[in-house]
């Protein structure tokens, strides 16, 4: 019996409709290559052109249609010359994380072979980590779209930084947990703890909750950084890390950071999953300036798109989802290893269909 699955897709703004487009036809391929299961797409309508024309940030019912969907797949917001009436950008994704709890965010970040690797030392060849991002609370807790900030006229705001033990306790199981997992594919068994609880009763809070967990996980290494420090370990030795749990704005900041090491934004894939529904997007902005110019480059979209499917094929038990994944994640590797993607944003020809056809061409091997 073929299972049948419905994704919410938010194709957004800018070049989330062309990264969408493109990772929605490589997910395709892979579905056709595994069998077992389909894929049903239902578009949502929301972003900043929306807001534009409609004054409002998403179609009317279009948060319950995410929640009734088996995942979200959500290209990217924004554009710069749309804001709220307060001066902040259009964000109605955040939202999504607050409605359906979407509290740990992943952000891989890992080296491809001649693909672009900012760092001389040969070792930089081998960086394979992951910055655990909580994604509901955390300073994003005051993000403008929750109208939490204490605004004091013209004089003053307050942005509360927010940490509580139920939301903590799940983001650090899922964290060994994630941990676990990449053991048996190979990797480290390792997470690190990065916060600045020399510094804030928050932070330590959330340290002394990681204490109390990792005894449940002893085959798993434990480590500490304060966010500063593990900045700087970032340049200096990235390679040493593989799970990194970190507070909401840490994670924003250093996701991007850890990005730029393996190339770029255009590499950086995203999921962000809650207990009952996961959103799945490229962490990149939407770029309006290249939008429909075949310019983009789409694998940030498309491994995130691999990131559902083997999220889904988690949350169903249906091994032919996580076959698919997989498909995908070495169809990218083996097309750097094969020296035949050159998306332009590292200076290359293709653009953003030429770099889909060439996954997909992997994937049909």
């Amino acid at each position: 019996m073929v299972s049948k699955l419905q994704i919410a897709v938010i194709e957004g703004d800018g070049i989330g409709v062309d990264v969408t487009q493109a990772t929605i036809a490589v997910m395709e391929e892979a579905t056709k290559s595994v069998g077992g299961f389909t894929l049903s797409y239902n578009a949502i309508a929301a972003g900043a052109g929306y807001y534009r024309e409609t004054g409002v940030d998403i179609e009317p019912g279009g948060e319950d249609a995410c929640g009734e969907a088996d995942a979200i797949l959500l290209g990217a917001i924004g554009l710069p010359s749309v804001r709220y009436d307060n001066g902040t950008e259009i964000s109605p994704h955040l939202r999504l994380r607050e409605k359906f709890q979407l509290y740990a965010g992943i952000r891989p970040v890992k080296a491809y072979p001649n693909s672009v690797q900012k760092l001389a030392d040969p070792r930089a060849a081998d960086i394979d980590l992951i910055i655990l991002r909580e994604s509901t609370e955390g300073l994003f807790y005051s993000a403008a779209v929750h109208n939490r900030s204490q605004i004091i006229e013209d004089v003053e705001v307050c942005d509360t930084l927010k940490i509580t033990r139920a939301t903590t306790e799940k983001l650090h199981h899922f964290a060994f947990k994630l941990a676990q997992k990449r053991k048996q594919r190979g990797g480290k068994g390792q997470v690190t703890c990065v916060d600045k609880a020399n510094v804030f009763n928050s932070m330590a809070f959330f340290r002394k909750i990681y204490d109390e967990i990792a005894p449940e996980y002893p085959d798993i290494q434990t480590g500490y950084n304060y966010v500063d420090a593990q900045a700087l370990d970032l340049i200096r030795k990235p390679w040493d890390f593989d799970v990194l749990v970190m507070e909401n704005m840490f994670g924003d900041i250093l996701s991007d950071l850890a990005g730029g090491l393996v190339g770029g934004m255009g590499m950086a894939s995203c999921a962000e999953i809650g207990d009952v529904i996961g959103l799945f997007q490229p962490a990149h902005g939407s770029a309006p300036d290249i939008m429909g110019k075949d310019a983009a480059n789409p694998l940030a979209a498309i491994l995130s798109g691999a990131l559902m499917l083997d999220y889904l094929g988690e949350k169903t038990g249906i091994q032919a989802l996580s076959d698919a994944a997989e498909k995908i994640d070495s169809a990218v590797a083996t097309g750097f290893a094969e020296n035949q993607i050159h998306p332009m944003e590292f200076g290359g020809n293709m653009g953003t269909k030429a770099v889909t056809n060439t996954v997909i061409d992997i994937v049909r091997r």
